[in-house]
């Protein structure tokens, strides 16, 4: 019986590093050494044993750098290999976990491939005793296989678990358990005899999407306005001052600001930027109250500050309409 046949691109990250030996958990940076897909695969020779894995060299960066340009690539990249590639069943991105969700939530917004698309990363490198690296990339390329995985919008995997882009976030900065998803928990596991799934994302997701950045540049400005006590909004004024089309405040939880910052975010709404109102908390709701609605700030729904950012974005390549970006803080 043939295999399936499944892309990996790889980024660079720790699942791509090589540190100066076993016990070298969290300084393996500073070697240099990062390993290209072909290179991991290479390391990692169990990846065969569950599919025919079609090496795509990308290129390594630290992923703290990664930002529009490398997720344009990257959806370009995709949609290409979809199109090129006879009988490909999906595509697997290794990745760096500091920004994975980002990138994960901005390719569920923009990628136009009908094949599932899964985020993989590590918490150990691969050269590190006891290393996730090997393991996540083998359940990565399993999901990325699984024809239950279509449908579901990008996917990240790690730890055996399946997220959603749009939800799932990084917790932790050395447990293998990183990355979770408040509030409604992992669509399914990648376990050792099946890959199941037990719910469904219901939010609006790639390909399905009107969102297009094949001719953008770049995107608008928009810039994250964090909250806490006896913040004066010098930061909101700042990115103003920068151009920024957008502001996400993370306020307080359920969605406040402390009155200096709100005065400030306040001031640049009624100049035309856009102010969403988040929260830090993690988790949770953000709710319009009266005095949002009069400060002409929007509403964030349940996303974090940095998906929030992603979105905000990426709808005012759209419009500038308040009320159209609101809908699309419902729709995705």
């Amino acid at each position: 019986m043939s295999k399936p046949k499944v892309a990996f691109i790889g980024t660079g990250g720790t699942i791509a590093s090589l540190g100066r030996g076993p016990l070298d958990l969290q300084d393996y940076g500073a070697t240099g050494n990062v390993m290209h897909a072909d290179e991991i695969l290479a390391k990692w020779p169990e990846t065969a044993l569950v599919a025919d894995v079609i090496p795509v060299r990308y290129r390594n960066i630290a992923s703290p750098a990664i930002g529009f340009p490398e997720w344009k690539g990257l959806v370009a990249l995709c949609q290409q290999l979809e199109r090129d590639t006879p009988d490909l069943a999906g595509i697997v991105i290794g990745h760096g976990t500091a920004t994975l969700e980002e990138t994960a939530y901005f390719l569920n917004l923009t990628v136009k491939v009908a094949i599932p698309v899964v985020l993989v990363g590590a918490q150990r490198p691969s050269s590190a005793l006891s290393s996730d690296a090997g393991m996540n990339l083998v359940s990565a390329i399993r999901v990325a296989a699984s024809p239950d995985a279509r449908g579901m919008g990008v996917l990240v995997v790690l730890n055996d678990e399946i997220h959603a882009a749009r939800e799932v976030t990084k917790t932790s900065t050395l447990r293998l358990q990183t990355f979770r998803t408040p509030d409604f928990g992992v669509l399914g596991h990648a376990d050792g005899d099946a890959v199941a799934f037990y719910r469904r994302p219901v939010r609006r997701h790639a390909p399905d999407t009107e969102f297009d950045v094949s001719a953008l540049a770049a995107l608008p400005r928009v810039d994250i306005s964090y909250s806490y006590a006896g913040g004066d909004g010098v930061a909101a004024r700042a990115f103003v001052a920068a151009g920024a089309r957008g502001i996400i405040a993370a306020g307080f939880a359920p969605g406040f600001c402390p009155p200096g910052e709100a005065e400030a975010l306040t001031e640049a709404a009624k100049q035309g930027v856009l102010v969403v109102q988040c929260t830090r908390a993690g988790s949770g709701r953000t709710f319009r109250s009266t005095k949002l609605q009069q400060a002409g700030f929007l509403i964030a729904d349940n996303l974090n500050p940095q998906k929030a950012r992603i979105l905000l974005a990426l709808a005012l390549t759209v419009t500038n309409d308040p009320e159209a970006i609101m809908r699309m803080f419902r729709t995705y």
